[in-house]
């Protein structure tokens, strides 16, 4: 069995080897949640990826490779590095408490098409409808309108992430943020699993994330490729 520190290391891939190997698509070593689940990919080995990607993007136009300090080899007849987003991972040390004055919902699949319009919103581009299925979503509702919503990622026996942190712009700097990544943060203890989080680099979210007791740990950087 691995150990966490390995699966923190490259949580795209152990995310699919468990929790989410009902969504794994896998082409000679390189694994990839199904396209309309999530768009996100890993790996071990350099050598292997390119022929991989040429595979995945005849089902996928856009799509990341996920990695600490690998760089994947691609086939540029067939794929095209689109850009390298520089992330980082961080990980709950302690949860400081947290008065949760708002009323946090968990969200259905009746809010499917809320959640997915909220975030193509404020961050356009990558989320799939169907990522709902890859774990909880909370929310806060303002006049019968979904306002703030956390949901959860990638996930293993051993941790959760934290994800689509994600608040419409008439709304912001109410605290909604704060108070549903500390609610997710609970959710996710009482499951006795380690949270953690995924941003880029410089994020302006860093600074709340760490006064909720995450800490950066180590790089991760989305490699975003496209079919040519």
């Amino acid at each position: 069995m691995k150990k966490l520190e390995e699966k923190l290391k490259n949580p795209v891939w152990y995310s699919l080897d468990e929790t989410h190997n009902k969504f794994l698509i896998t082409y000679d070593g390189t694994q990839f949640y199904q396209p309309d689940i999530c768009i996100f990919g890993s790996f071990f080995y350099e050598s292997k990826t390119a022929s991989a990607l040429n595979e995945y993007a005849k089902i996928a136009e856009r799509f990341f490779l996920v990695s600490e300090k690998q760089i994947p080899t691609i086939d540029t007849d067939y794929v095209v590095l689109e850009r390298k987003i520089e992330g980082c991972q961080m990980v709950l040390e302690k949860l400081p408490e947290i008065n949760i004055t708002e009323d946090i919902v968990l969200l259905t699949e009746s809010h499917i098409d809320e959640v997915y319009n909220l975030i193509w919103l404020v961050m356009p581009g990558f989320y799939q409808k169907k990522g709902f299925k890859m774990g909880k979503f909370f929310g806060i509702f303002k006049n019968n309108k979904l306002v703030s919503i956390t949901g959860q990622r990638m996930q293993t026996e051993d941790f959760i992430e934290v994800s689509s942190v994600v608040t419409h712009p008439d709304y912001t700097r109410k605290g909604y943020a704060k108070q549903l990544v500390a609610y997710t943060t609970k959710e996710i203890l009482k499951e006795n699993k380690l949270p953690i989080l995924h941003t880029n680099k410089g994020n302006s979210a860093i600074p709340l994330y760490e006064k909720l007791g995450y800490r950066l740990t180590r790089d991760m950087n989305w490699w975003l490729f496209r079919r040519k």
